[in-house]
């Protein structure tokens, strides 16, 4: 799990830097062309049988649709904010699934776990301060990001109860893939430079990569245990932020992630907490 989230910030970092070079839709194409062509290599229908096999095509279709628009929003959002910035609002993710989750799945919070979820989206908004001039209005589409990758994770729950990750991950790529196609043409700047090009390359190669390492954590270790780890995501993206643009984190961005990350970390713990007191058969006062 660290190992993808780190290879993420590596994809944010190189789409941002690419923003200067071609229109976000664009990025969002190399991402997704150059993921889907380099996981054909490791996983296809001929090296594994079946995978492309699955019982809810549509909802396939619509996850991978959600995860695409989230990825727009996010780049169009990074041309406009910093990489923590960014991240500190898509950090929202935790809370926005809590809260949908109850008329989607049935997974209803109580009185400690909405309190959790009250507390870190004051957080976002200490990020955010809408309203006193602090963040660009570009923050509305990394919230809308983040609604997006909430509705995602809901619907990959789904998913999970009928089709194989394999599945799932080959209909992501090739999704995104075939939606992009005819939307490039439009917005197309040919790379002049060689260090342009490794980059297209690149981010479609952390893209994949970190989905597979994705995958893999979740078959080593159950997903109350891994979700933690996400939030070392932001020691990378600051870091990089830094060490790439130069980007040194705003008073507001520190303390408003320093309560999303905390609220968002007691989400989790309580979540873990109540997931095994039912399935010991027990009662976990909320």
């Amino acid at each position: 799990m660290c190992g993808a989230v780190a290879t993420f910030s590596c994809l944010d970092t190189t789409g941002k830097y690419l923003l200067d070079y071609m229109d976000p839709l664009q990025v969002v194409w190399a991402r997704y062309f150059g993921a889907f062509v380099l996981a054909l290599f490791f996983l296809n229908p001929v090296s594994t049988p079946g995978m492309m096999i699955t019982r809810r095509p549509w909802l396939q279709v619509g996850r991978s649709a959600l995860l695409l628009l989230s990825t727009a929003l996010n780049f169009f959002a990074l041309r406009y904010l910093q990489l923590d910035e960014a991240l500190s609002i898509l950090f929202a993710t935790p809370f926005i699934v809590a809260v949908m989750s109850g008329p989607m799945l049935g997974e209803w919070v109580g009185w400690r776990r909405r309190t959790a979820i009250g507390v870190g989206f004051f957080g976002v908004l200490l990020v955010t301060r809408p309203g006193f001039g602090g963040m660009h209005p570009a923050a509305f589409l990394s919230f809308g990001s983040a609604i997006c990758y909430s509705l995602y994770s809901i619907s990959t729950r789904h998913l999970a109860r009928s089709d194989s990750s394999e599945a799932t991950l080959f209909y992501t790529n090739l999704v995104g893939a075939l939606a992009m196609l005819p939307i490039v043409a439009f917005v197309w700047t040919t790379p002049t430079s060689i260090t342009v090009i490794v980059l297209m390359v690149l981010i479609g190669a952390f893209g994949s990569f970190g989905h597979y390492l994705l995958i893999r954590g979740h078959r080593l270790a159950p997903a109350s245990t891994l979700a933690p780890f996400i939030y070392t995501q932001m020691v990378w993206t600051t870091t990089l932020g830094f060490l790439t643009f130069g980007h040194v984190p705003h008073f507001w961005t520190i303390v408003g992630g320093l309560i999303v990350v905390a609220s968002g970390l007691y989400l989790l713990n309580r979540e873990r907490k109540v997931g095994t007191a039912v399935t010991a058969g027990g009662v976990t006062p909320e």
